[in-house]
C-alpha cells in the first residue's frame, strides 16, 4: 500500500523545509490579480487541490476490501467591483480518479466543471438603521454558525450551492442577522458511471425543494460569550431522488472562542420537527418527525510554548427508536459539514450527525506558528439500537447487535508551507470496531478500519 509511504514523506518534509516557510510569511502571499496588474475593480483568486485517501478495511454493507481515491479541486473566483455593488462569479471543478463501481463515489466527491456562485451583491449601507446592510440575489456559497446546519464545504470535495436570496444586516456592535429563502443546487450527474468518468452535466435547481430561514448573533456578552439563535424551515417534495421532508429546525448556541490561557466554550441545542421519509423514491408513507441533537466542548489552551490545547466535547443526534411506527426520530443535519468534528469524510466518513451518541478528548498543539498538530479520540455508540449507523448503512432492526460502533482514533497535521498559498494537510485514521461493527446481521464484520490521506492546496 502506498499511502503510508505518502504520508511519511510529507511528514518528513515538514522537517525538511519547514525553515524556509518561516521567510514567506513576512513577504505575503502571491496573488494571480496582482501578477496580471489587474485593475482595482476586478478581483480574481483561485484555488487547487490535489488529495490522495487509501481506505484498508471496510464498513459499508455491500463492499469489500479497501478502497482508494484521488480527488482534485479547482475554483476560479472572478469578483466585479463596482461600489456599493458587486457581480460574484466562481466556477468548480471537482472530480475523482482510481475509483471503481465498488467505490463509494456520489455527488459528494464528483461535480466536473459548474458554476458554484453567480450573484449580485449590493452593499446597502444604512437601509436599516443601527448597523450595515448586504443584499444578495442569485447562486451562493455560505457558513452559518458553527456549520452543523449550513456550510460551505471545506474538506469535501464538492460544495453545497443555493439559488436565490439573502439578507445580512450587521449591527455596530457586532450583532448580527441573516435571512435567507433558497432553492438548494442539486449537483448532476448523481449515477455511479457518469460519476466515475467524471462527465459535465449542468447542476439544477427547482421549486421541489426550498430552504429559507433566519440566523442572528447577539453579538459579545459578559465573559467573552456569544449567543445565537437560527430557525430554519426546509420543504422538499418526494421525487424518485429526493425524500419527502417538511422540517422545521430552531436551536440556540452559547460560545466563547479560544483563547492563550483561556477556557474556550460550546453548547448547541436544537431540535427538528415536521414530517419525514427515510428513503427517497420507495413510495413510504410520510411519518411524523421529531427529532434533536446536542453538542456541548469545553476546552483550555495554555499561554506557553507550543500553545498545547486540550478538549472534551460530547454530540448526540437522535435516532429512530421503532422502524416500525409512524414516527422517524433520526435528526437530518440538512446542509452542514461534518469533517471539523467527526473526522475525515471522502471513502471514509464513518461518523455522521444522525442517530449518534459520541464524546470526545482530544489535545493539539501548535510547534511553529504555520505548524499545527492535534490528535483525538472519539468513542461511537448509537443513539438508538434499532435504527441505522447511517454512513455505513448498517442496521439491526431487533436491536440484538447492541449500539456499540466502535473507537475512533485520529492524528492530523497541518502545514502552511507558504502561507496563503501552500498548504499540506494530512491525516490517519483508525476505527477500532466495536461490537455493532461485529454483529449487526448486514455489516461487512471485516473489523478494524484505517484510512489515510495526503492533501496539497495551492492559493493564487
Amino acid at each position: 500500500m502506498k499511502s503510508p509511504l505518502v504520508l511519511a514523506s510529507a511528514l518528513v518534509a515538514c522537517g525538511v523545509l519547514g525553515e524556509t516557510a518561516g521567510a514567506a510569511e513576512t513577504s505575503g502571499p502571491w496573488r494571480l490579480a496582482q501578477a496580471l496588474e489587474l485593475p482595482k475593480w476586478l478581483e480574481v483568486t483561485g484555488e487547487q487541490r490535489t488529495r490522495y485517501e487509501s481506505l484498508d478495511g471496510q464498513f459499508r454493507a455491500g463492499r469489500n476490501g479497501g478502497d482508494q481515491a484521488l480527488t482534485f479541486r479547482t475554483s476560479l473566483m472572478a469578483q466585479l467591483k463596482a461600489e456599493p455593488g458587486r457581480i460574484v462569479t466562481e466556477v468548480l471543478d471537482a472530480r475523482q480518479y482510481l475509483s471503481d463501481e465498488g467505490s463509494p463515489i456520489d455527488a459528494t466527491m464528483v461535480n466536473a466543471l459548474d458554476v458554484l456562485q453567480a450573484h449580485v451583491r449590493w452593499d446597502a449601507g444604512e437601509l436599516i438603521p443601527g448597523g450595515t446592510n448586504t443584499v444578495r440575489i442569485g447562486r451562493e456559497t455560505l457558513d452559518l454558525g458553527n456549520r452543523r446546519l449550513i456550510a460551505r464545504n471545506a474538506y469535501r470535495n464538492t460544495i453545497n450551492s443555493f439559488t436565490g436570496a439573502d439578507w445580512l444586516w450587521q449591527a455596530d456592535g457586532g450583532a448580527w442577522v441573516r435571512a435567507f429563502y433558497f432553492l438548494p443546487v442539486r449537483r448532476l450527474p448523481d449515477d455511479i458511471d457518469s460519476l466515475l468518468d467524471n462527465e459535465i452535466v449542468a447542476d439544477t435547481q427547482s421549486f421541489d425543494q426550498q430552504f429559507w430561514g433566519v440566523y442572528g448573533d447577539v453579538g459579545k456578552l459578559p465573559w467573552k460569550l456569544h449567543l445565537e439563535g437560527y430557525y430554519l424551515r426546509l420543504q422538499e417534495e418526494a421525487t424518485d431522488t429526493l425524500r419527502r421532508r417538511h422540517l422545521h429546525t430552531p436551536g440556540i448556541r452559547l460560545y466563547r472562542m479560544a483563547a492563550p490561557g483561556e477556557w474556550d466554550l460550546e453548547v448547541e441545542s436544537t431540535v427538528q420537527f415536521g414530517t419525514s421519509q427515510l428513503r427517497a423514491g420507495t413510495g413510504q408513507a410520510r411519518m411524523d418527525h421529531w427529532a434533536h441533537h446536542q453538542h456541548a466542548g469545553l476546552g483550555y489552551t495554555f499561554d506557553a510554548m507550543w500553545r498545547p490545547r486540550v478538549g472534551i466535547r460530547y454530540d448526540y443526534a437522535s435516532g429512530d427508536r421503532d422502524p416500525n411506527d409512524r414516527e422517524n426520530g433520526r435528526f437530518d443535519t440538512l446542509f452542514g459539514a461534518r469533517r471539523f468534528e467527526f473526522g475525515p469524510t471522502g471513502i471514509y466518513g464513518a461518523i455522521a450527525r444522525a442517530n449518534l451518541n459520541s464524546p470526545e478528548y482530544s489535545v493539539s498543539v501548535r510547534p511553529r506558528s504555520n505548524l499545527d498538530v492535534s490528535l483525538s479520540h472519539r468513542f461511537v455508540w448509537l443513539a438508538e439500537s434499532r435504527d441505522a449507523w447511517t454512513p455505513a448503512n448498517v442496521r439491526d432492526v431487533s436491536g440484538a447487535s447492541g449500539t456499540e460502533i466502535g473507537q475512533q482514533l485520529e492524528l492530523r497535521v497541518r502545514w502552511d508551507v507558504l502561507p496563503g498559498n501552500v498548504r499540506i494537510d494530512t491525516g490517519v485514521t483508525h476505527l477500532f470496531a466495536g461490537e455493532f461493527m461485529e454483529r449487526a446481521p448486514n455489516s461487512t464484520q471485516q473489523g478494524d478500519v484505517n484510512f489515510v490521506y495526503v492533501e496539497l492546496t495551492l492559493q493564487f
